[in-house]
């Protein structure tokens, strides 16, 4: 097994990519294992946590890359009231990911719970979640 201290800073662009699929809550630790798609294992023991879409180990072919787990999430389309629903999901301490016309938060019982009171449509889906500051959970058990 193959220990991995940090990320590549500047990888080759021109090797056939491998990818190691890891769960988002996995990527904020600085030590754990992983198994990429071609079987070749690896142990990662990080002064920090690596990235999705890191590149982490070369061959003389191949770049192997940190490949984030689609997840569970509910989806919002940013409207005119954006403020209102970030302040909801903020008071439940949830984190968010914010693009160009729509707002993620991890699909939790509590929150669904809250958009359905207060009539906030939304879509469940499952996507690659990154966060805002990060991947780490709440905390909280509902």
């Amino acid at each position: 097994m193959k220990i991995i201290r940090q990320a590549l800073a500047f990888p080759p662009a021109q090797l056939h990519p491998v990818r190691l699929a890891v769960e988002r809550l996995t990527l904020a630790k600085r030590r754990w294992r992983g198994v990429a798609e071609d079987g070749a294992e690896f142990g990662f023991d990080l002064e920090l946590p690596i990235a999705d879409g890191a590149a982490f180990h070369l061959t003389d072919n191949a770049v192997y890359l940190i490949a984030q787990k689609y997840e569970p999430v509910l989806e919002l389309q940013i409207g005119s009231d954006a403020a209102r629903v970030g302040w909801l999901i903020g008071n439940l301490h949830f984190q968010i990911e914010v693009l160009e016309d729509v707002v993620r938060v991890v699909d939790d019982s509590a929150v669904r719970q809250m958009f359905e009171r207060e009539a906030i449509p939304f879509t469940p889906c499952k996507r690659v979640f990154h966060p805002i500051g990060g991947g780490h959970s709440h905390g909280h058990s509902h």
